[in-house]
């Protein structure tokens, strides 16, 4: 079983900004989409809050959502207390691939104990300033895949999307 992170990271290592995006990026919404479309995806408490409430659960996905808090309610979504019990659930579909999307705290978490296979990193040329970043990995991760995209009327910042592997 793959399991893989997903995240559009700016230059500088940015990743958000007062809880949401600091860019959009319609294209590269789609590539995530599109990825992660019939794929569990386990998100924590304040990525999941991230999403507008008209898109949560994210459609045709099991939304796995860790926090630390033991009361939190999400309907439509299965909430975990810690990555390794998120892990588990996920597991449990029997799918081919897992999708870790967010945020900082769960990104390193899993990128530091070694579980992650696959990266789906879309690079935004910019450098924006933010409060939540991408952690740093090592050089043990060779590029598969790339696509360029242009800045345009509907992209303010051009971007690269990126698959790496271990």
């Amino acid at each position: 079983m793959i399991i893989s992170a997903i995240a559009a990271v700016a230059e500088n290592g940015v990743i958000g900004k007062e809880g949401g995006l600091p860019w959009s990026l319609p294209d590269d919404m789609k590539f995530f989409q599109r990825t992660t479309l019939n794929h569990p995806v386990i998100s924590g408490r304040k990525s999941y809050e991230s999403i507008p409430p008209q898109f949560r659960p994210l459609r045709d996905r099991l939304n796995i959502v860790v926090t630390r808090d033991k009361n939190y309610v999400a309907p439509g979504a299965v909430v975990c207390h810690s990555l390794a019990d998120a892990l588990e659930k996920a597991k449990a579909e029997e799918t081919k691939e897992i999708f870790i999307i967010g945020g900082a705290q769960l990104y390193t978490e899993a990128i530091e104990a070694g579980i992650v296979n696959r990266l789906y990193i879309t690079t935004v040329h910019a450098k924006p300033e933010g409060d939540a970043f991408f952690p740093t990995i090592g050089k043990e991760w060779k590029e598969v895949w790339s696509e360029k995209h242009k800045a345009d009327d509907r992209h303010k910042h051009s971007f690269t999307l990126r698959v790496l592997q271990r």
